[in-house]
């Protein structure tokens, strides 16, 4: 598959900088039909040395990073297990918040009899957390800014669905009417901060929301 949906936000020597398109996989699924994914159409189209540092879910978009050396790799995924990225994600959320900003902080774990949803589990769920704020208020949605300080699967849409304000167009999470708000699951990933695995440059990089 070409890369014309791809677009490179940076490139070096180190590392990649990509925004993602939705409804494409980070790397490949299990199927063989889900062989399709970013990872490959970027080794296949010139950067055969990629490598996938971390993930974004099919349908989130953004900003992601990957390297393209060992020494890099092994780097930067340091930095993300030791939390020294930054990330920010803009998303439209069903209904309007109580408060302007909050912290979620609720333990989350796989639920295998509704896969590939996650649940809130006090007992046997790992640790996450997540800081959101309203950048407006539109009426029946608002578009808020989450920041994940973990990073567990499907967290961001946990939470959001954990204070009742559901993720537009989530297809896992939303109820009726937040799933009919939008064509597309609504969560962009809009920040990233890390430090380049070589020189040691802090690095920022912006991604504006399609939506």
């Amino acid at each position: 598959m070409p890369l014309s949906n791809i677009e490179i936000l940076h490139q070096d020597d180190a590392l990649l900088v990509i925004n993602k398109p939705t409804l494409l996989l980070s790397v490949p699924g299990r199927a063989e039909d889900n062989r399709d994914c970013l990872v490959t159409r970027l080794q296949e189209n010139g950067y055969p040395e990629a490598r996938i540092v971390h993930r974004l879910d099919w349908e989130t978009s953004g900003v992601i990073v990957l390297a393209r050396d060992a020494d890099s790799h092994r780097e930067l995924s340091r930095q993300f297990h030791d939390r020294e990225t930054e990330k920010a994600y803009t998303a439209l959320c069903w209904g309007e918040p109580e408060l302007d900003s909050g912290r979620i902080e609720l333990p989350l774990r796989y639920d295998p009899p509704t896969k590939p949803r996650h649940v809130v589990d006090h007992e046997l769920g790992r640790h996450a957390l997540t800081f959101w704020r309203v950048l407006e208020r539109c009426g029946h949605y608002s578009r808020v800014e989450l920041t994940p300080i973990t990073g567990r699967s499907h967290q961001l849409r946990v939470h959001m669905l954990s204070i009742g304000n559901p993720l537009l167009g989530d297809r896992l999470y939303a109820h009726e009417e937040a799933l009919a708000a939008h064509d597309r699951l609504c969560l962009h990933a809009s920040l990233l901060v890390l430090t380049h695995p070589v020189t040691g440059e802090r690095l920022r990089f912006e991604s504006p929301a399609p939506f």
